[in-house]
């Protein structure tokens, strides 16, 4: 239990209820929360002549290649890479791939992928829950069109044949890329419904139409191949955070007193802190990969390069209300040279 005391008094913040849409042309449209935009006047040619001088030139200028990589959406680096090839006959890939080292070189690389190119990288079991909780269901199709088109086998096979039990139900069921989109969410009908009387809750009174109903109601679809057992947990989980997350003297309802552990654990509470809030999910993310000895700077990696153009402005902000400190700040603390100043313009300005 002290995991979700934990979690629930000193990590996750309330559900930001802002509106997140502006008009365009009388029409809502959602608003931007990446921290790195179209460059304006973008010139392809232009550009991948400077990364070539900048490769070529005596001890490699990296200023240059840093400020290219941030200063560009990934779209455009798309866009570079096609060109480079096109007019030295060599792949940008390969050519920072020679001239950079350690961990500028891999997030430089990283930055040249696509989002579903970088995403099948992530087949580690806490990187895949954390891939397959937090994007889209085009994203999910998309992953798995290019895991098989890169090992020419289904990335459902392999989680077959790697993991076990529940976990791997789960996965496969987040795997169907059919989650409900639906920004829609009825918390008092799905809370009068899903009511949880502590020391009298009973999964055999649960049907799995009220399932179906509840999460729905919830944003997440249903999961077919979710057993009774961890639908109605996840149910429950959604619910106590809103009833229990600000609150640090209150009892967790007994219900979540069931004996859980490992993979499938960590997979529910990931789905659930994700729908609750992502960006206070990869804050938390951030700061564990910096606190204590050494840094994880795979997981900075991943998680500033995949969400750059999605919700970082957002992770920042929930990262400073979190920890009390900046995210820029924990970064200047924790990292140096060329690979510090490439994280720090991910981030935006400070």
């Amino acid at each position: 239990m002290s995991v979700f005391k934990k979690f629930f008094n000193s990590i996750i913040k309330d559900r930001d209820n802002e509106d997140d849409t502006i008009k365009v042309k009388g029409k809502p449209k959602p608003k931007y929360y990446g921290t790195v935009t179209p460059y304006p006047n973008f010139n392809a040619s232009s550009d991948a002549s400077v990364l070539q001088s900048a490769i070529a030139s005596k001890g490699v200028d990296e200023d240059v290649i840093i400020a290219v990589m941030v200063q560009r959406n990934n779209e455009q680096r798309q866009k570079i890479k096609v060109v480079y090839e096109a007019s030295t006959g060599k792949k940008l890939e390969k050519a920072l791939k020679s001239a950079l080292h350690s961990d500028l070189e891999d997030i430089s690389l990283a930055l040249l992928m696509t989002p579903a190119q970088f995403d099948r990288l992530g087949t580690d079991e806490d990187v895949l829950v954390e891939v397959l909780a937090t994007r889209s269901n085009a994203e999910i199709r998309e992953l798995k069109r290019i895991f098989k088109e890169e090992y020419k086998t289904d990335l459902e096979d392999v989680i077959r044949s790697e993991t076990n039990g529940d976990f791997t139900s789960a996965l496969l069921a987040m795997l169907k890329a059919n989650k409900d989109e639906s920004n829609e969410v009825n918390m008092d009908l799905a809370r009068k419904d899903a009511e949880v009387k502590s020391g009298k809750s009973t999964f055999k009174k649960y049907d799995w139409c009220y399932f179906r109903f509840l999460l729905r109601n919830l944003r997440w679809t249903l999961y077919p191949t979710f057993t009774h057992k961890y639908m109605l947990l996840l149910c429950v989980y959604l619910l106590a955070f809103q009833h229990y997350a600000s609150i640090s003297d209150v009892k967790l309802p007994k219900v979540l007193d069931m004996k859980l552990s490992g993979d499938i654990e960590d997979c529910l509470l990931d789905i659930v802190k994700c729908a609750w809030n992502t960006p206070a999910f990869f804050a938390e993310k951030l700061h564990r990969a910096m606190e204590g000895h050494g840094t994880c700077d795979s997981t900075l990696i991943r998680v500033l390069v995949s969400r750059s153009e999605v919700d970082l402005k957002k992770i920042v902000e929930e990262y400073r209300a979190m920890y009390d400190r900046s995210l820029q700040e924990h970064i200047l603390e924790e990292t140096k040279g060329h690979y510090e100043k490439i994280l720090l313009g991910l981030c935006g300005p400070h």
